[in-house]
C-alpha cells in the first residue's frame, strides 16, 4: 500500500457507478474504500482516517445529507463531497449547509470530478491545522515538525497521521488497538504502530511519546 496515497472513503450504494468510481479514482492513485449504505459510511467515517468522504445523497439506512450531519456533528473536519441526481437550488443548499464542501449533480463527467475532487483536497490542505506539541508544531498541511532555530523535520504520511491523532488530546493515552484502528485502518500488522512509533522517536527524539505501560501511548515533553 503506498503511505502517501490520498484515501478516499466512497460512500455509494449502485454497485455499477460504486466500481466505476473505484477504478475512476484509483487510476488517478487514490486509495479508495467503498461502502454502500449510511450506516457503513457512519461508522468508517468516523473510525478511520480519510483525506476525503465521497458521499451519494439516496443512500440505505441513512440518507447522505444525514450522514453528513451527524459526521459533522461528531467533529469530524475532513472534506465531504455529495453526489446526486437532485440537483435544484434547494437541493444544493441542503446539501452545503448539511456540512458538505461541494455538491455534485449526476450525471457527471469524470474529468470535471476528479478536478473538483483535486479543488477539495487543496482546499483542505490549504487551512489544515498547526498542532502544538509542547515546544514544537506540527504542520499538518506539509507533514513538518517545526522547531525553533532548527530545520523541519519530514514525516511521511503514516508518521503525520499517527502523531496528529496522539497529538489532538495530549494528556490522554491512546491504546495501540485504537491508534492501529484510526490510523492504519486495521490493514496493516498490529505492529504497524509501534513500528511508526519506533520511527516518529528516531527523527523527534525519544521524549516525544511516553509508553505508558499496559495502556497505550501519550504525548511527552519535547
Amino acid at each position: 500500500m503506498d503511505l502517501d496515497a490520498r484515501r478516499v472513503l466512497l460512500v455509494e450504494d449502485d454497485r455499477r457507478l460504486s466500481e466505476l468510481l473505484v477504478r475512476l479514482l484509483t487510476a488517478e492513485s487514490y486509495e479508495v474504500v467503498p461502502v454502500f449504505d449510511g450506516q457503513a459510511g457512519l461508522h468508517n467515517g468516523l473510525t478511520g482516517r480519510w483525506d476525503a468522504l465521497v458521499i451519494d445523497r439516496t443512500l440505505p439506512a441513512m440518507e447522505g445529507v444525514d450522514l453528513v450531519r451527524r459526521l459533522r456533528s461528531r467533529g469530524i473536519t475532513t472534506p465531504m463531497m455529495l453526489l446526486t441526481a437532485r440537483g435544484t437550488t434547494e437541493d444544493r443548499v441542503e446539501g452545503l449547509d448539511s456540512g458538505a464542501e461541494d455538491y455534485v449533480v449526476k450525471p457527471f463527467d469524470s474529468d470535471e470530478l476528479l478536478a473538483r475532487l483535486r479543488a477539495l483536497l487543496r482546499r483542505h490542505t490549504d487551512t489544515s491545522p498547526m498542532i502544538d506539541l509542547g515546544g514544537r508544531t506540527l504542520d499538518v498541511s506539509t507533514r513538518r515538525v517545526l522547531s525553533p532555530g532548527a530545520e523541519p523535520v519530514e514525516l511521511s504520511a503514516k508518521e503525520c497521521a499517527l502523531l496528529r491523532v496522539i497529538a489532538a488530546n495530549p494528556g490522554r493515552v491512546r491504546s495501540r488497538e485504537e491508534l492501529h484502528r484510526r490510523v492504519f485502518q486495521n490493514a496493516d500488522s498490529p505492529n504497524a504502530v509501534d513500528t511508526y512509533i519506533y520511527y516518529l522517536r528516531r527523527k523527534l527524539g525519544h521524549g516525544m511519546i511516553r509508553t505508558v505501560r499496559g495502556l497505550g501511548y501519550r504525548l511527552g515533553p519535547a
